[in-house]
């Protein structure tokens, strides 16, 4: 009786087919990458170059935050973070000092509801283009901290700037400068009122 013999696979080709697949999945494969903060770095400046510039203290709203997480705004404690959007919107639309025809022009171009928030303090701002908002954490200082205060803070100017065109602050952020139509009313918003936000690099203050 004839032994019978068992067929074969030829496996010689699972090797090439197996990296071919690799491969593939390699190339179509979309990896998350963390992008960090989108933020526009100041350029270097020149060595042979020192401006002194002294801003008035008036002129600055001041929030630190030390390593233990504990928030100052204007040397005050504060608890809640969600407080410093409407503080600094106040301080930003002060107009303690407007005597100057572009601050006079700037404010009868706001609209009600900003005009409503003027309070004319002479201690706070001269108006919002000479507004700065001084932020400074502390190399212990959270993320999530330092970007909770950084969007209240942002978010500050960008409900000032989407009520002036008659728009949310989510509608104003989502505006395609691609668009004419939209790119124009982006900068009527931010006319006159640059978004001074000055982020101070942070230091080991401790608690």
């Amino acid at each position: 009786m004839a032994k019978r013999t068992t067929p074969e696979i030829n496996s010689a080709g699972m090797a090439d087919i197996a990296f071919l697949l690799l491969i593939f999945f390699l190339v179509a494969t979309t990896l998350a990458t963390d992008k960090g903060l989108t933020l526009l770095l100041p350029p270097k400046p020149d060595d042979t170059e020192i401006i002194d510039i002294k801003i008035p203290e008036r002129n600055l709203f001041k929030v630190l935050v030390n390593s233990q997480d504990r928030v100052l705004v204007e040397n005050e404690p504060v608890t809640d973070v969600t407080e410093i959007r409407e503080r600094a919107k106040k301080f930003i639309l002060n107009f303690g000092n407007p005597k100057s025809p572009e601050a006079i022009e700037l404010y009868n171009s706001l609209p009600g509801e900003l005009k409503a928030m003027v309070e004319r303090v002479p201690e706070s701002s001269d108006n919002p283009k000479d507004a700065i908002v001084s932020f400074k954490a502390d190399r212990g200082t959270s993320y999530e901290m330092y970007i909770a205060i950084l969007d209240e803070l942002q978010g500050a100017y960008y409900e000032i700037y989407g009520a002036r065109v008659g728009l949310s602050a989510d509608e104003f952020r989502k505006l395609d400068r691609k668009k004419p139509e939209e790119k124009a009313k982006y900068e009527r918003a931010r006319e006159g009122m640059p978004m001074n936000i000055s982020i101070a690099e942070p230091t080991k203050v401790g608690g």
